[in-house]
């Protein structure tokens, strides 16, 4: 009798997988990318994006990099679907399937996130089967089509969209990166964050020691991301947007509104509070964890520091934060 049970819950599967299938909405919009250095807002900002009815958000970093998660990955044509597949494929939704997504492991809550790789891998391949002459775009509208497909408890799949929004960090660091990224999505939007480095270097600092303890090479990292921006905007122009993470903090309307301008949807409400599939979020903070939503005290994190660190952050950093300061959008 359970091997009954068990072949006839499996054909069931099956045929809701069909159904599922047979209903399926491409994902044939651009990119609007959002990339700077770790700690300065990113992740933040693509919860804000979340839930909005003409975007379909990434939920987590979008990690299809290759061979590192901040490499554009690198598709030859000449290669079977299978290896597109291989490059793109993002190892750690399994994870947040077995386990739920967390935004910090220090957070009790978890949030469900039924994805199904299988379904993935089989959307992916009929997709691009089913294109008769495929290009570069056609590889990566693939994959987004392969991604919102297999995420089953989505709550944001329906509707019109004009643009998947996706954080990943220093992605935006490298100029070839760029130029492969606008060379598949052309109409694609990048968005980069600078944060003050007197309040970013603490932050970054007490979240990953190893990478940032050492303050001169942890603003040389800084340095390199913050000259990537005006590098980036000077290249593309109207296609990449400079913000501040003060001005996205203290003025969070103002600049979703600008945002909402950018990628030309309907302002909504929604885009005042970071969410995740929906749900409210903590913030991502390395310091003590407060109420969902936005974290004021994100600017006052200068204080933690000594003199001399302050005075060395001002050295290392002032030439290159006044030049960004110069291209970043106003809200004041």
């Amino acid at each position: 009798m359970f091997n009954k049970q068990l072949s006839a819950s499996q054909a069931l599967f099956d045929e809701a997988c069909r159904f599922w299938l047979q209903y399926l909405q491409p994902v044939t919009t651009p990119l609007a990318l959002i990339s700077q250095i770790q700690r300065s807002g990113g992740s933040m900002l693509n919860q804000l994006f979340d839930g909005h009815p003409e975007v379909h958000s990434h939920p987590h970093e979008l990690k299809f990099g290759y061979p590192r998660k901040f490499d554009w990955p690198p598709i030859d044509l000449a290669d079977p679907p299978e290896r597109w597949f291989e490059i793109l494929f993002e190892d750690i939704v399994v994870r947040h399937f077995k386990y739920g997504y967390k935004k910090m492991a220090k957070y009790e809550e978890t949030f469900l996130f039924i994805f199904l790789p299988s379904m993935q891998k089989e959307i992916f391949l009929n997709y691009v089967d089913a294109v008769t002459d495929i290009a570069g775009r056609d590889v990566f509208d693939a994959y987004m089509t392969s991604y919102f497909g297999a995420w089953l408890n989505n709550q944001n799949r329906r509707g019109t969209k004009k643009f998947v929004t996706a954080f990943t960090p220093r992605l935006a660091f490298s100029a070839a990166n760029m130029d492969s990224f606008f060379e598949i999505y052309p109409e694609g939007r990048l968005i980069s964050v600078v944060r003050d480095p007197k309040n970013w270097f603490p932050s970054a600092n007490r979240h990953e020691l190893d990478k940032y303890g050492d303050i001169r090479k942890a603003l040389d990292q800084w340095n390199e991301s913050t000259r990537s921006m005006v590098r980036n905007k000077k290249a593309y122009g109207d296609r990449v947007c400079l913000l501040t993470f003060e001005d996205l903090i203290q003025r969070t309307e103002s600049v979703m509104r600008h945002l909402a301008d950018f990628l030309d949807i309907a302002y909504n409400d929604i885009l005042l509070t970071p969410t995740f599939n929906k749900t409210l979020v903590k913030p991502n903070t390395s310091f003590k964890i407060e109420n969902p939503g936005i974290m004021v005290s994100a600017l006052t994190r200068y204080r933690t520091l000594r003199r001399e660190e302050l005075n060395t952050i001002e050295d290392m950093t002032g030439d290159i934060y006044s030049r960004a300061l110069g291209l970043v959008e106003s809200f004041s």
